[in-house]
């Protein structure tokens, strides 16, 4: 469970929904992002600033941010982390009645 991760700019994904996060740079990523371009499958985050990142859902919808990559991951971590924490805190309160 990863819950919402902000991709920038008060934008939020599903972080269970996401199946990878990319560097926009190579061909083939232009490529997939076109051809969502053309399906609508193409959600621009970037407010209009270079796209750094390349958010994969698992419904094949393309998301763009303006956020490195590595920021995203971090993010998705620090979600994952409270998350279980969250949830170890309730398991001990369930566990110790």
């Amino acid at each position: 469970m990863y819950g919402l991760i902000n991709i920038g700019f008060g934008n939020v994904v599903i972080g269970d929904r996401v199946i990878a996060i990319v560097n926009p740079e190579s061909s083939p990523l232009k490529r997939l992002k076109d051809i969502a371009k053309e399906e609508g499958k193409l959600i621009d985050a970037t407010y209009g600033r270079k796209t750094r990142a390349i958010v994969i859902t698992d419904s094949n919808h393309i998301i763009l941010s303006a956020i490195q990559p590595e920021t995203i991951s971090g993010r998705f971590m620090q979600n994952f982390y409270d998350v279980e924490s969250a949830l170890e805190k309730i398991r001990r309160e369930v566990y110790s009645k």
